[in-house]
């Protein structure tokens, strides 16, 4: 299909002002053209209370929407594992509260390089079991409790999922926005769609390249899911993949194998999209079908237990 309209006036404007590629810039620039997507959000919403902590040097700030279920989202951050933070995705996490009427816990962890796998998934899981150790506090049933992630947050929120199998924690749901999967993966998309779509395929490389504390990190199972020993009895996934992303394939393989694994998952397609258009509310008018295919995912999987 057509890139969308306004996907298209976004790239073709970054074009005519010179933005390089991630790879290209470094890491402190790349930091902060991530820092810059606020100005592509709508105004951030009003919630009840929001509460900001921190967790081992880690931030987490906890949004309670006005009539609150007893549910809860944890919510991660992308940005390639290098940039993002809790400023980032303030308006998000707040419309995601509302939406839901879930309590969302966003958490984000030390970046890399400064800090190297596995400080971020352990950073994740760390707020996964605080948040439930403070259900009682916040208010939340600890088994209504799902996880949302985007681009490499979706790459940590599904980790988490399967340490949560693991650690027999209850996991309601797992939602993952375009995520970043496995550097091996060798679809289509990451030819088609290797440059010229925001996050070009050698960015993500680059990413890949400053997360990974040496490269055979990458057949840990903490780094990608798809070398988990087995991916059955995972909580239900939703993911989300956009047209116009070089890592689509790779997230589409993924969800193949939570499927064959006898997962209850569903994969939603947004054609003509690009990556982090859920970090665009006020510049793209269709990032409202992400939030409406999050909500729409978690209704029943975070309903009060009969």
């Amino acid at each position: 299909m057509a890139l969308d309209p306004t996907a298209q006036f976004i790239l073709t404007a970054l074009e005519k002002q010179g933005v390089k590629s991630f790879e290209q810039i470094g890491v402190e620039q790349a930091r902060a053209v991530i820092d810059t997507f606020p100005t592509l959000q709508n105004v951030p919403e009003d919630v009840e209370r929001v509460e900001d902590l921190e967790l081992n040097g880690v931030p987490l700030r906890v949004y309670v929407p006005a009539k609150a279920n007893g549910s809860a989202i944890l919510y991660v951050h992308g940005g390639g594992w290098i940039g993002g933070h809790l400023g980032v995705c303030d308006e998000p996490a707040r419309a995601m509260a509302n939406e839901t009427r879930a309590i969302v816990v966003a958490t984000s962890y030390h970046l890399a390089p400064e800090a190297r796998f596995p400080t971020q998934p352990n950073d994740v899981f760390a707020a996964f079991e605080w948040l439930r150790a403070n259900a009682k506090r916040l208010g939340i049933d600890p088994t209504r409790v799902a996880i949302v992630g985007d681009s490499a947050g979706g790459n940590l929120a599904a980790v988490t999922a399967i340490r949560a199998r693991d650690a027999g924690l209850p996991l309601a749901a797992q939602v993952l926005l375009y995520p970043v999967i496995d550097r091996r993966c060798n679809g289509e998309s990451k030819t088609k769609y290797a440059e010229g779509y925001l996050v070009t395929r050698p960015a993500v490389d680059w990413f890949w390249d400053h997360y990974l504390s040496k490269p055979s990190d990458i057949e840990s199972p903490l780094a990608s899911p798809l070398n988990a020993t087995s991916l059955a009895g995972l909580a239900p996934a939703l993911v989300l993949t956009v047209e116009f992303d070089a890592s689509r394939d790779e997230a589409v393989e993924y969800y193949e194998a939570l499927k064959k694994a006898g997962n209850d998952a569903e994969h939603v397609r947004l054609n003509g999209l690009i990556h982090g258009v859920f970090w665009m509310s006020g510049a793209m008018p269709r990032s409202c079908e992400v939030m409406g295919a999050i909500s729409a995912f978690l209704g029943s999987r975070l309903a009060r237990a009969a």
